[in-house]
């Protein structure tokens, strides 16, 4: 009789163990999503199935996910949601934090024919980056190469007089908060007073300096923090 309660108490120990093991070693998939012009929430379809046979799938609905990525294996996820374009992305557990978490925030955007109309009629909310804005390194002066896109954007003033916009500045995530933050600030700063000096009137752009708060990538590469040093104008009123 005592043989056999410890044959169970043994079974017991070894499927205890077996499952903590899994959970201290199992990678979650994690992330938020929300609409690209405006930042809010967005309550949308998330389905996920593994790569590359689909052998494992789900579904959830709602503002964020997590699940876990079973196996170590790939996983392909999707995003739905009325009114926006379809958002797809593909999760590699080799890109799991010291948390075991692969985190992938994601923003949707407008449909592409939307997002055409809104480059024509300049809908609120509308985010444009100034792809071509370029300025000194580590610093807000503006170069000669920027000059003609943000003409551009001078003119789009001129040419919409009830148009608001805010120029929203972002560094990258490395060196002194603060000093990103202080940096962020001037360039948008320089912005404006480009196109106050092009006659576009000091009321009509607002700034606003986010430093590297809201990175587009957090991956520690040059291409990233390339990605993440930007201007982006966004239509407040029109």
């Amino acid at each position: 009789m005592r043989r056999f309660v410890w044959i169970g108490w043994l079974m017991v120990s070894l499927f205890t163990n077996t499952i903590a093991q899994t959970n201290d070693t199992l990678i979650y998939a994690v992330g938020n999503i929300t609409n690209a012009a405006t930042k809010e929430a967005v309550v949308a379809k998330i389905s996920y199935q593994s790569l590359p046979y689909g052998s494992r799938v789900g579904f959830i609905s709602g503002s964020s996910f997590s699940f876990p990525l079973f196996d170590n294996e790939k996983y392909s996820i999707t995003i739905e949601a009325p009114g926006f374009a379809v958002a797809k992305y593909m999760l590699d557990p080799a890109e799991a934090n010291s948390e075991r978490r692969v985190k992938r925030d994601v923003e949707l955007g407008l449909p592409a024919t939307a997002a055409h109309n809104a480059e024509t009629v300049h809908t609120v909310g509308k985010v444009m980056r100034l792809d071509n804005l370029i300025f000194g390194v580590g610093n807000a002066k503006i170069t000669p190469e920027s000059f003609p896109e943000l003409n551009e954007v001078a003119v789009m003033l001129h040419n919409n007089p009830k148009m608001i916009i805010q120029l929203e500045g972002h560094t990258d995530v490395k060196g002194d908060p603060k000093l990103n933050m202080k940096l962020s600030q001037d360039r948008v700063t320089a912005v404006k007073d480009y196109l106050i000096a092009k006659g576009v009137a000091k009321n009509k752009v607002r700034t606003k300096a986010y430093g590297g708060t809201r990175p587009i990538s957090r991956e520690n590469t040059e291409d990233s923090h390339k990605l993440n040093r930007r201007v982006e104008v966004r239509i407040l009123e029109n």
